[in-house]
Formats: C-alpha cells, sequence, structure tokens
C-alpha cells in the first residue's frame, strides 16, 4: 500500500508562487509515475500535471503550461509541484496520486488527502 502525503498548500497572492510535496513514507514512489491533481468547489477533479517514474517525461494540463513544473528527486522519494504565476482560478485542493504507468497517469492507483491551495488578494 503507497501512502502519499501532500504539502505546502497555503494562501498567496495573484502572481505569487507555491511548491507543492508529495512524499512517501516506507515504500518507494521511484516505481510509480506521479501526477497532481485538482478539484476547485463545485467542479470536477481534473489531472494538473503527471511525470514518469524516471523523471524524462511530463505531461501538462493546457490551463497550467508555462506556469507550472512537475519534478521528482527519487533519492528523496519526493514529487514536486511549483507553481509560479499563481492565479484566482488555480484555487483548489491539489492531490498528489500515483499510478503504475505515465500512460496510466489518469487512472492513478493510489491518492494521497491532498492540500489546499488559495489564490486571493
Amino acid at each position: 500500500q503507497l501512502q502519499l502525503v501532500e504539502s505546502g498548500g497555503g494562501l498567496v497572492q495573484p502572481g505569487g508562487s507555491l511548491r507543492l510535496s508529495c512524499a512517501t513514507s516506507g515504500s518507494t514512489l521511484e516505481d510509480y509515475a506521479t501526477g497532481w491533481f485538482r478539484q476547485a468547489p463545485g467542479k470536477e477533479r481534473e489531472a494538473v500535471a503527471c511525470i514518469s517514474s524516471s523523471g524524462s517525461s511530463t505531461i501538462y494540463a493546457d490551463s497550467v503550461k508555462g506556469r507550472f513544473t512537475i519534478s521528482r528527486d527519487n533519492a528523496k522519494n519526493t514529487v514536486y509541484l511549483q507553481m509560479n504565476s499563481l492565479q484566482p482560478e488555480d484555487t483548489a485542493v491539489y492531490y498528489c496520486a500515483a499510478a503504475i504507468s505515465l500512460s496510466n497517469c489518469l487512472r492513478p492507483d493510489y491518492w494521497g488527502q491532498g492540500t489546499q491551495v488559495t489564490v486571493s488578494s
């Protein structure tokens, strides 16, 4: 059983930045492709970015391309989401999820509990 724990959320002003982290304990994350998803109030959960197990391949939603960067440090069992130029429409609960491969990133097998990101002045 893979347990994912997100951290790094919070309140930020428009145009600001945050870095989210997704870590595991007791298991290795490097065997899994990992993705970040978000769900805003009243909206469906959507995929934001995915990264392959090696970190060599990434996929981004059009809405965050050029602003968000997904990366991973397998030595630390951690995946990151660097979010720049944040806008109010980025406000959501952000979830980390793990899948057996990048092609399965939209159908992950494991989910974290989520971390709230609020963009507001």
